[in-house]
């Protein structure tokens, strides 16, 4: 994982924070790159040798002031120096790269883009993108950028992950509090995705196995893709308790599974037609995939199959990939969806609309400052002998 600018370097830190507490192992190696030294210095939970700070000889260790073209520029001279970094990472244990950044401000903005070509340009392992989308309320130029930004990540990526911030702000909420809660979002549901198939020591094994593969083949293809997540808190069963004891073992499990597959369904239903990272109609999706994680006892075959088959008919699409996730001291059962290649977005629409709208103001804005400044100088320029 890579973090490029203030955003994604918050993001990664939070991504490494929720590696250290669910011990889920998804972060091979992490890199935080930034144009300010105060942004790299903030971050609590990514090696200093891993933090890149470039453009010093632009701007001195201060950002870029929200220029994404300056932020372009900077990513483009310096990538040896971000390449400096990855090539300390041990790339043959890593199944793919995931380049994380806001796409209003500046450095990300502008960088993440640059740095996407370069990677897929060397390697072989896929480059994938998170780009998170400014709130509709944080101005002009933050919407200019994030439209521009957009257009060109997604072509650089193979498959470009999108989250709104506009879906999850809450009214009245802090800043700092409304962005610590979004980045905790971000993490669970990517964490509980790319933790899928990795082996965490427990004796419990997956009966539908997802691993890499999946979420490669689920990604392939270009485009972007929203996540959708629902959870349930459930109680750990007791095994061999009083309770069971009394009731039977057979009607015990009897009963368990059929509300353990409708627990799922339902949760399947709620992730898909819930929040999603990037609010979009699923019809039409190109590709999904789904993760139902978990304490193995709250998990079985035939849920995962029926919320696949669901997914398959609100979709519309042949490739829907499924399994399940066991996590052993957890006390949720959470349903994660994958969708890719998602194109019905009413939301880039009305981002594009708004950045042409803001790039037309902001054009005649200058011009017209251009003949104030020019009524307000020169009008008494003849009486006035110049300096030069």
């Amino acid at each position: 994982m890579i973090g490029f600018g203030q955003a994604g370097g918050k993001v990664l830190d939070k991504f490494l924070e929720y590696d250290e507490r669910t011990g889920s192992g998804i972060v091979r190696a992490a890199v935080a790159v930034n144009t300010a030294k105060a942004d790299l210095m903030g971050l609590e939970h990514v090696d200093e040798d891993n933090r890149v700070l470039i453009g010093q000889s632009r701007v001195k260790g201060h950002g870029v002031g929200a220029d994404n073209e300056l932020g372009a520029e900077i990513a483009e001279e310096d990538v040896g120096e971000i390449q400096g970094a990855i090539d300390n990472i041990p790339v043959h244990e890593v199944d793919a790269f995931l380049l994380i950044s806001a796409l209003g401000g500046g450095t990300g903005s502008g960088g993440a883009p640059v740095l996407a070509k370069h990677l897929k340009r060397i390697y072989t392992e896929p480059v994938y993108g998170l780009g998170i989308l400014p709130g509709k309320d944080e101005g002009g130029i933050y919407t200019l950028n994030a439209a521009r930004s957009f257009q060109t990540f997604v072509h650089e990526v193979d498959n470009l992950l999108v989250f709104d911030n506009d879906a999850w702000r809450k009214a009245g909420e802090s800043v700092a509090g409304g962005y610590d809660e979004i980045n905790e979002e971000i993490a669970t549901r990517f964490g509980i995705l790319f933790g899928a198939g990795e082996i965490d020591g427990s004796d419990d094994v997956a009966e539908s196995v997802v691993d890499s593969s999946e979420i490669i083949n689920t990604l392939a293809g270009g485009g972007i893709s929203t996540v959708g997540y629902a959870s349930e808190t459930v109680q750990q069963q007791d095994s061999g308790g009083l309770l069971s004891r009394f009731r039977g073992e057979d009607d015990m499990a009897g009963e368990d599974s059929a509300s353990t597959t409708n627990r799922i369904t339902s949760l399947v239903r709620k992730a898909a037609l819930g929040r999603l990272t990037l609010p979009c109609e699923i019809d039409g999706s190109e590709r999904a995939l789904l993760v139902v994680a978990g304490p193995a006892n709250y998990l079985n075959r035939k849920g995962i199959e029926r919320g696949r088959k669901w997914l398959e008919e609100q979709t519309g699409s042949m490739e829907v990939r499924g399994g399940d996730y066991p996590v052993g001291d957890s006390d949720k059962v959470a349903s994660v969806v994958l969708l890719s290649g998602v194109t019905n977005v009413p939301r880039i629409k009305e981002l594009q609309g708004k950045a042409i709208e803001a790039q037309d103001n902001i054009e005649e804005i200058r011009e017209e400052s251009d003949e104030n400044l020019k009524e307000l100088v020169e009008d008494d320029q003849d009486e006035l002998e110049s300096l030069f």
